[in-house]
């Protein structure tokens, strides 16, 4: 997926704002098994919160593109706090709509 749109990301933020962390990144940082469970959660969301522990070795900012760079089409929407915010549409049957 290409980079989102301003109004296709506060549009994603908007939808986020109420969903709870689905993975968490700790002290050993993106590993491929990280990257591989996420790839998982992709398959049933297409919209997930990442929370990135105060002992990982990177930056939320770093951990979230580190993931979205790792998964074929997902792209980082925000990153707030420790939780980064992902994206990736579904290939088959895309539920959410992306304003233009």
């Amino acid at each position: 997926m290409s980079d989102l749109t301003s109004k296709q990301r506060t549009h994603l933020r908007g939808l986020a704002h109420s969903l709870k962390p689905l993975a968490h990144v700790g002290k050993e940082g993106v590993t491929p098994a990280a990257v591989r469970a996420l790839r998982q959660t992709f398959d049933t969301h297409e919209l997930l919160k990442v929370r990135v522990l105060e002992a990982a070795p990177q930056d939320v900012r770093e951990t979230a593109h580190a993931l979205a760079g790792g998964i074929d089409g997902a792209s980082v929407v925000q990153t707030v706090g420790r939780n980064a915010t992902l994206y990736r549409a579904d290939p088959d049957e895309p539920v959410i709509k992306l304003p233009a």
